[in-house]
């Protein structure tokens, strides 16, 4: 009975994130549940069931996800992730079989950092537009500009003050925390519609909805894979060091790497969005020594059982734009800091001229939107700068330009003295 309570409280950790990703996106915040539920069973079947961890969607697929289904559908969007989730697999092949440095070697600092910075800003002006009341493309005013102000700023201050003031469970709540607040401050201003609750069964069979292959939908998520991979040797590293076991020798950074693949195929066969290793459960396992992975398989069993309430969906679905729009404004930027620190913390030159080469276009071609076409195919956004990242980090020379610039700098500098 502890343990299902204890799953019960991960999943209530994990349940902001968790219902955020859908709720952006337009999916079914039910299906979500079911495929993170799905999913981390899945997870631990591959990982032989040792490691202490839950997994739900990843904020890495947020940008890509809503720009998919605004192009190319659900479905299609959902074919797409579903091919991310292969390379998730494959990559655990490659793991299994010239060890991690592999990994290092093709996804170095300096691609990784202004990827996961591009993921973070693409997606600002949507933030802005939902915190003052618009919809993601800023073509509709949903709620009044001033209201809507109001209902943001409570969002994301709650969420400001619960990420870096409180203590214990709730400093790993903060987006439920924000969410709350919010949606409070909304019944405030009278601008949430109960309708739907009252129509929505108790019970209901959520809205799965079945993948179709695109190839310009494939071709655009399959480079968004690399910020949550890199995201899950980062998560599997953590929760190692929580549970004092080493989970890249046991059961191996293959085996993980290939569960999150495999339960992201799971999720995009159902409609749900892809699933990731969870940062937030490994604060919730610190904090309440939870290390057995019994644990996890409750929150999981919790989570499907609850993907079948219809009313819980419909009530997700009540929570105004602006709450969402403000804690965006924070989920976004924090996004795009992690990217930042990447850089900082593997200290890449960027005085090196191959480093800045890099960084700099991967950037402009991320956040300007840069599309490369032949025909119906294209390349643009994330998985464009994703690419053209990768491979410029293997077509330079690693010595490029680098004393040129140095010595650049050194004057500059002198000439300030």
């Amino acid at each position: 009975m502890m343990q299902v309570l204890q799953g019960a409280q991960m999943l209530f950790v994990a349940f902001g994130a968790l219902v955020l990703v859908p709720l952006l996106t337009g999916l079914d915040p039910n299906v979500a549940l079911f495929g993170a539920g799905a999913g981390t069973l899945l997870f631990q079947v591959v990982t032989k069931r040792s490691v202490p961890i839950f997994l739900a969607s990843s904020f890495a697929f947020i940008a890509p996800m809503m720009y998919g289904i605004q192009t190319w559908g659900v479905a299609s969007t959902m074919g797409g992730l579903m091919m991310a989730g292969v390379v998730y697999v494959i990559m655990g092949g490659i793991i299994k079989v010239r060890g991690v440095g592999f990994i290092h070697r093709l996804l170095p600092p300096v691609v990784v950092g202004p990827v996961i910075m591009v993921i973070g800003l693409g997606l600002a002006p949507a933030a802005v537009n939902m915190a003052v009341g618009k919809t993601g493309g800023g073509d509709a005013q949903l709620i009044a500009h001033d209201t809507a102000l109001w209902i943001s700023a409570v969002s994301l201050t709650v969420t400001i003050i619960l990420s870096v003031f409180a203590k214990g469970i709730l400093k790993l709540i903060p987006i439920v925390g924000g969410i709350s607040a919010g949606y409070i401050t909304s019944l405030g201003f009278g601008v949430i519609d109960f309708t739907p609750v009252i129509q929505a069964s108790w019970l209901a069979v959520p809205n799965f909805t079945l993948p179709e292959f695109n190839i310009n939908a494939v071709l655009f998520m399959i480079p968004v894979a690399i910020a949550p991979a890199v995201e899950h040797v980062g998560d599997i590293l953590a929760i190692s060091n929580v549970t004092g076991k080493d989970y890249l020798k046991k059961p191996g950074l293959h085996r993980t790497m290939a569960g999150d693949g495999i339960a992201t195929m799971a999720a995009s066969l159902i409609g749900a969005p892809p699933n990731t290793t969870y940062s937030e459960v490994t604060g919730a396992v610190m904090l309440t020594k939870a290390f057995n992975p019994v644990i996890m398989t409750w929150a999981a069993v919790t989570a499907i059982v609850l993907a079948f309430v219809g009313k819980l969906g419909a009530v997700l679905q009540t929570i105004p734009v602006p709450v969402m729009g403000g804690i965006m404004i924070l989920l976004f930027g924090s996004i795009a800091t992690v990217g930042l620190n990447t850089l900082i913390k593997n200290q890449v030159d960027l005085h090196k001229a191959r480093n800045l080469v890099i960084v700099a276009v991967t950037l402009v071609f991320g956040i300007g939107g840069m599309a490369f076409g032949i025909g119906e195919f294209s390349l643009q956004g994330i998985s464009l700068c994703g690419i053209v990242a990768i491979l410029l980090n293997l077509i330079l020379p690693q010595d490029l330009g680098e004393n040129n610039v140095v010595d650049n700098a050194q004057i500059e500098d002198t000439e300030h003295l």
